[in-house]
């Protein structure tokens, strides 16, 4: 059984810095690409960042891009963002979510593209 936990997401002030946390258990952790996503609009998902399973290559949103990392802790079975000079418009759910083994995660990225998802984690940027 697949589970995706996200943590991290906090009140911060503008210009500040967040590191959001995404455990998952349940499968071969470093066979998968995963992404972290936010909910652009109602019913609408924007891709934030993703790393393939190989952890080489990764991929930003423009809007983003410069600003926030990603990484992974392949023995922990850890995913992180790295969140750098935060604005208002970073104000948002962040999710986690997993790719199957062998999937080519490019860009853009899309979200039904991914098996497993967290429940999110939020994330506010105000003064």
């Amino acid at each position: 059984h697949v589970q995706v936990v996200e943590s991290g997401g906090s009140f911060v002030q503008p210009g500040g810095t967040l590191r959001l946390s995404c455990l998952v258990t349940g499968l071969r952790f470093d066979y998968h690409p995963m992404c972290w996503f936010r909910q652009a609009a109602v019913n609408e998902l924007e891709g934030v960042s993703c790393i393939r399973a190989s952890g080489h290559i990764v991929y930003h949103g423009v809007s983003v891009k410069g600003r926030f990392a990603i990484s992974i802790d392949n023995p922990q079975n850890m995913l992180y963002l790295h969140m750098n000079d935060l604005k208002p418009d970073d104000t948002d759910i962040y999710y986690c979510a997993v790719a199957s083994p062998g999937y080519g995660v490019g860009w853009p990225v899309d979200p039904e593209d991914f098996d497993h998802w967290g429940q999110g984690t939020q994330v506010n940027v105000t003064s």
